[in-house]
């Protein structure tokens, strides 16, 4: 991790470097760094967690005054998504500071959807402990929530009720989702999903749960259909 790049790029200045360094640090690089000294970003990632959801909802309440709680909760599932925090991480360059076993690097590690998401989470957790609510929300501010306001995430991320709008149209049509795969740890699962219209394969997607793995697997049909 380069201190001063980060701290540069994000106009921040870290007080507790070591929480910072933590929110980086992968499990796979614990496990070969086994000094006692070293902790890896999984507890990191759980407090960002909150800090996200709560800014988030936050935001949505007093951005969007008559925006109903069923459609808040849709659009902040959105925002919080493992596919939206790893393009949040990506835009940061956070990958480039991640500190990984070799094992995980040689296998494109730092480019990992989950790893970058869950590093995001963990980045902002640490922040709030390093310097507070208040500066994480000024980093959700200037990071996240102009996305919001572009629409980036106005469709809700439902993809599978889009397609089953698109698939109706004709009566013929049936959709099935199928889980083919699951790779990792028990804490740190992935998912790989299919999706078959009229028992051929017409998308595929990858996620952390079994609904992130089809609504994945739906956006990918969708953009190969054209009605």
């Amino acid at each position: 991790m380069n201190r001063e790049k980060l701290e540069k790029m994000l106009n921040l200045t870290f007080h507790n470097i070591e929480v910072i360094k933590q929110a980086f640090t992968h499990s796979s690089y614990v496990n070969e760094h086994r000094d006692g000294h070293t902790s890896d970003n999984e507890r990191l990632e759980f407090l960002g967690d909150a800090v996200l959801e709560l800014g988030v909802s936050q935001y949505l309440y007093r951005k969007y005054p008559e925006m109903p709680e069923g459609e808040m909760t849709k659009l902040r599932a959105a925002i919080v998504c493992e596919p939206s925090l790893e393009v949040f991480a990506r835009n940061l360059n956070f990958g480039e500071h991640i500190f990984l076993g070799k094992g995980e690097e040689m296998t494109g590690g730092r480019n990992r959807p989950a790893l970058l998401a869950d590093v995001f989470e963990a980045f902002l957790g640490a922040l709030y402990l390093d310097q507070g609510f208040n500066i994480a929300l000024d980093f959700l501010e200037k990071h996240v929530f102009p996305k919001i306001d572009t629409g980036a995430f106005s469709h809700g991320m439902d993809y599978k009720s889009k397609l089953q709008e698109v698939v109706q149209q004709d009566k013929n049509q049936t959709i099935v989702y199928q889980i083919v795969d699951e790779k990792g740890p028990s804490h740190n699962k992935e998912f790989i999903a299919e999706l078959l219209i009229n028992n051929s394969v017409l998308g595929s997607g990858v996620g952390r749960t079994k609904k992130e793995a089809e609504q994945r697997a739906a956006k990918n049909a969708l953009d190969k259909i054209s009605y």
